[in-house]
Order: C-alpha cells, then structure tokens, then sequence
C-alpha cells in the first residue's frame, strides 16, 4: 500500500486528490495538511512513502518545508504541486530534492502515475515543466560532443539520460529504446553511480547545465 501526505492550503484540492487517491486499491492517504510547518509535522508522524507538496502555504512554504523534510532519515519522496504562473520556483525546488513535478490541473490518471512513480523510486517530471526548464537553462546550441562531466557516461547511458531529459518515466523510455524496463532501472542506476548523484532529479539538472539537455531534444 503506498501511503501518501497531500500538503495544500485549499482543502478543495486537498479532499479532490484524496477522492482520486483513495478510489485506488494500493493508495492510502494517511494525512493531510494546509501548511509547510504542519506538512513537516505530518511527515514525522506519519510516514509517508509520498507527498504530494504544494509550493504556496502559509506559515512555511513548499520548498523550506522540502528542504527540511529531507534532511530526516528514510525521507519520503516529495512530488512538487505546481501551476504554470510559478516557473520560477521549479528549478528551487529541483535543487533542494523534490523528486518530480505535477500540475495541479492535470488529468487523474497523471496524478495516479506521479504517485506510483514516486513510490517505485521513479520520478515524473510533466514535459510541459521539462520544456520550460530547457529554454531557460539549456544551451541552444548542440554540443559538439558530451560534456566533460558525462565522459564517463557510455553512448546508451547518454540515450537514457536524454529521455530523462525529456520527462520520460522509466516505463516510458524503454519503450522509446525498444528494451526491457528493468534495462531502463540498470541504466538509470549507473548513472547516478557514476555521476555521484542522488537521484534521477540531479541528473536532469545536469543535463541542463552542462548543455547536454538542448532545445534540439525537444
């Protein structure tokens, strides 16, 4: 059963994505709250395998309270809530942890896949967002070849991190390459390992800021 924090200060929000939730056999909400400071309270009381977080809240916003949440042991994974008048608060939120990215508006079943992504240890960051973080931090220009910092990335384990790039989950980026799933995992596990990153999420920025992510692969 995955369990899951929805943290959002309009309770409209908040009990329409538990009806979405719950109507589900392996999803449980097990709180909710309408503050950052209460998100970190449920959070420590209740063990979350999810939350879903929403940047805007009073008292502490989304991504102090990410920050915070994430510096406990065993942290959940943190989806970020978010609206397309708040791009400026999506690369924040990328570099204090968040593991992926939601519109409040999107479909049901998006929502249903971010939270079972989050809890495989996926992520899914909506391509919409990917483009937006690409025309503000991607180079236009393609690279002649890999940047320094992918050298040690093999030409498949570069073909992966471009789907990542592009917001692919890993279901979704095996079927682009036409290989197994579990294929996809390997790949995205020796990359971060190589690299020395964290997770999926530090590795999209990196593609970002070293050029390697390019308006062309979009």
């Amino acid at each position: 059963m995955i369990r899951v924090l929805i943290a959002d200060d309009q309770t409209l929000v908040r009990t329409g994505f538990r009806v979405i939730l719950e109507a589900e056999g392996d999803i449980t909400v097990v709180a909710e709250a309408g503050t950052g400071t209460e998100a970190i309270r449920q959070s420590q009381l209740t063990k979350p395998d999810v939350i879903l977080m929403d940047i805007r809240m009073p008292e502490l916003d989304g991504l102090a309270a990410t920050e915070e949440i994430l510096r406990h042991p065993d942290p959940p994974t943190i989806v970020v809530l978010t609206t397309f008048d708040q791009n400026e608060y999506v690369y924040r939120a990328l570099r204090v942890g968040a593991a992926g990215f939601l519109l409040k508006d999107a479909p049901s079943t998006r929502l249903l896949a971010a939270v079972r992504a989050a809890a495989t240890g996926d992520s899914l960051i909506e391509p919409s967002i990917t483009r937006r973080l690409v025309e503000r931090f991607a180079s236009p220009v393609v690279p002649a070849g890999p940047p320094a910092e992918l050298a040690a990335l093999t030409e498949r384990e570069r073909d992966v991190l471009r789907s990542m790039s592009r917001g692919l989950s890993n279901a979704e980026i095996a079927a682009e390459l036409v290989v197994a799933e579990t294929t996809v995992k390997t790949h995205v596990a020796r990359i971060l390992t190589k690299l020395n990153l964290r997770d999926r999420v530090q590795a999209v920025v990196l593609a970002y800021e070293t050029g390697f992510a390019t308006r062309r692969d979009h």
